[in-house]
């Protein structure tokens, strides 16, 4: 089921974070954003969503470095439920990709929460500082092919962030798969079958 994000909280100051990459090596935020704006998307291996806008997001987040904006990906989803999402592939997605940002893995769940993310993908552009200035979509896409002349609205926004530190006043919501959330211990041990005695 398709999911929307909520309306943006701008100003709101991006949690920190320490992650593990495809790299195989653990990064902050603060090593990896921009000098002048940083974009941190929530995606995954499987969602049909996120593989019809990867083409774009890789060409947008290829311009935006030249700007000083970076871009960071982060898979939070339960691999276990979802094995495709596991960190294994994740490296396999990465390479298949040949992704220019780091994509990281959120094994606990606990900065996808933080951030309040809810699908893939979902979008948060901060400014220099690392307050949210965006909250929306790459652009007017879903799992179809897009006209080569779509705005390009987070590209377009980012910009206006890293050129006057604020992003657009209207900002449209992304929508994508919700996030695979585990579920807590003491819901996961009601699913158990209990052995007939």
């Amino acid at each position: 089921m398709a999911v929307s994000t909520p309306i943006a909280d701008i100003g709101w100051k991006a949690p920190m974070f320490r992650l593990k990459g495809v790299d195989s090596h653990y990064h902050t935020l603060s090593q990896l954003s921009g000098m002048r704006g940083t974009v941190v998307v929530f995606i995954c291996n499987h969602c049909p969503y996120v593989k019809a806008v990867m083409p774009r997001l890789i060409r947008d987040a290829k311009a935006l470095h030249d700007l000083g904006v970076h871009t960071i990906a982060i898979n939070a989803n339960d691999d276990r439920a979802y094995p495709e999402d596991s960190f294994s592939n994740m490296k396999v997605f990465a390479k298949e990709w040949d992704l220019p940002f780091h994509y990281l893995y959120d094994d606990t769940q606990e900065i996808a929460k933080a951030y309040d993310a809810v699908c893939t993908p979902d979008f948060f552009g901060f400014d220099a500082d690392l307050r949210l200035q965006y909250r929306g979509r790459l652009d007017a896409g879903r799992k179809d092919p897009v006209p080569d002349d779509t705005p390009r609205e987070l590209y377009d926004a980012m910009r206006l962030v890293a050129h006057y530190g604020y992003g657009p006043g209207e900002q449209q919501p992304s929508m994508g798969c919700s996030i695979k959330w585990r579920l807590p211990q003491e819901d996961a041990d009601l699913n158990w079958i209990q052995p007939a005695t």
